[in-house]
């Protein structure tokens, strides 16, 4: 059982070995956490939620209503689900899904996400081609990771712009969505 704060906030996390940090809160997951406020009429997706550490977060804050989490592990999907109720957000949507492939779910406000990107770049790809559809007009797509340039670059191609904070070693990205089609149709 993990036990910690976040944003001023006591939360309680049970985990499984197989899973992304079974020990403890992850140090990138925490910087992309404290560059997000929140606002009450947010509609947020945790995409790659593992055992719900964000969602569970937006939840507690704008109300479990607003919140999907999604993951493409059933087995971490099961952990959040659990965590939500843990947390007093049971009402908070998790769904097992490779991406958005099992929800038609649009209108996003905020999609954050906290990619595998130690291997390739296919997955991160997917997440912010796919993510830029879902969101509303001036929604807001996070991501966090421990490099820089690939990821810049590609936000900028499909966002048209990307601003960048640099947490403890992790570089937080945050994009608006401000027009209906990609920056680069080269993009694709």
């Amino acid at each position: 059982m993990i036990t910690t704060t976040i944003k001023g906030m006591e939360l309680q996390f049970q985990t499984e070995s197989s899973l992304f940090s079974p020990r403890r809160i992850d140090k990138g997951t925490l910087a992309l956490l404290s560059a997000i406020e929140f606002d009450p009429e947010d509609r947020v997706c945790d995409l790659g939620c593992g055992y719900g550490v964000v969602g569970i977060t937006a939840a507690k804050l704008i109300g479990p209503d607003r919140v999907l989490m999604i993951d493409n592990d059933p087995e971490a999907a099961s952990c959040a689900r659990e965590n939500a109720r843990l947390n007093g957000v049971p009402e908070a949507e998790v769904i097992v899904s490779d991406g958005f492939s099992a929800t038609r779910e649009t209108h996003f406000t905020k999609i954050i996400t906290h990619p595998p990107y130690h291997a390739d770049f296919s997955v991160p790809k997917r997440f912010i081609e796919k993510g830029f559809n879902r969101l509303a007009r001036e929604g807001q797509f996070y991501m966090v990771t421990k490099r820089k340039e690939w990821y810049k670059q590609k936000l900028i191609s499909i966002f048209g712009g990307v601003s960048i904070r640099e947490v403890e070693g992790y570089y937080v990205f945050m994009a608006v969505k401000k027009n209906g089609s990609y920056a680069c149709a080269k993009a694709r």
